[in-house]
């Protein structure tokens, strides 16, 4: 880590103007979830201090990652449903002054010129520091399998079996949890739900939906559903649950 620096929020806001320089981090459709809509500016006030910039030995901003601290037992039975779940109750844990026991990585991000150079590994070794800087007990995370959209007719449960000939998780983001200590607990079919009216989501994708269906789309874990008649879409975005010791 001696390369790299890392900044929180509080300490540099105006690190988060250049996260457009990024390139494309996701797909379209992923900005219009309602839940992050609705809540995702706590990340930049309430949970400041766990959203994280990591610049080089130049100052240049080359990885970032954000999470929210919640209210968690460590019981499998009680996690969130997902990405939107944890937002969620993240807000309503500090809104009810509930005590946060565990760093939920919401994302992390990466500068497209930097991929190759293993930096997503970095955010997480960053993440866990400020978890424990936080005094939280442990780290979970709704991960996003990078290859998934490559294998969207397969189902979540089946795809996280697939492996690597020395045992490792078949995906290379789940690997890296996985190489830093993170274990898979649970999938989350219903991650993150996404509606939008039929044209909205032929604008997201730049795709044409002519009568109701299961589609696949650029960038989609699992295909969408168009119901013409009623004009909507919905994604319903599979992740995986991983858990870190601090």
């Amino acid at each position: 880590m001696s390369d790299f620096t890392t900044y929180t929020h509080s300490q540099r806001p105006e690190l988060e103007s250049l996260l457009s320089t990024f390139g494309d981090v996701w797909p379209e459709f992923i900005f219009h979830d309602e839940i992050a809509r609705t809540y995702l500016h706590h990340t930049d006030t309430t949970f400041a201090h766990l959203n994280l910039y990591l610049c080089d030995e130049n100052d240049v901003l080359v990885a970032a990652g954000y999470g929210v601290a919640i209210a968690w037992d460590g019981s499998i039975e009680t996690l969130p449903a997902g990405w939107d779940g944890a937002l969620e109750q993240a807000v309503h844990d500090y809104e009810a002054h509930r005590t946060p026991t565990t760093f939920c990585a919401l994302a992390a991000m990466v500068k497209q010129s930097e991929h190759g150079r293993g930096l997503s590994k970095y955010v997480l070794h960053a993440m866990k520091s400020s978890a424990r800087k936080a005094n939280l007990v442990r780290m979970i995370a709704p991960v996003r399998p990078t290859l998934k959209s490559q294998y969207p007719l397969t189902p979540i449960d089946r795809y996280i079996t697939w492996k690597q000939a020395d045992g490792s998780p078949f995906d290379p983001w789940l690997r890296v949890h996985w190489k830093e200590g993170g274990e898979i607990i649970k999938t989350a079919p219903h991650s993150m739900v996404i509606r939008g009216k039929v044209e909205e989501w032929e604008s997201w994708t730049k795709m044409r939906f002519p009568e109701s269906g299961s589609y696949v789309v650029p960038g989609a874990l699992q295909p969408i559903s168009i119901d013409c008649e009623r004009n909507e879409g919905i994604y319903e975005e599979p992740n995986v649950w991983m858990r870190h010791s601090l």
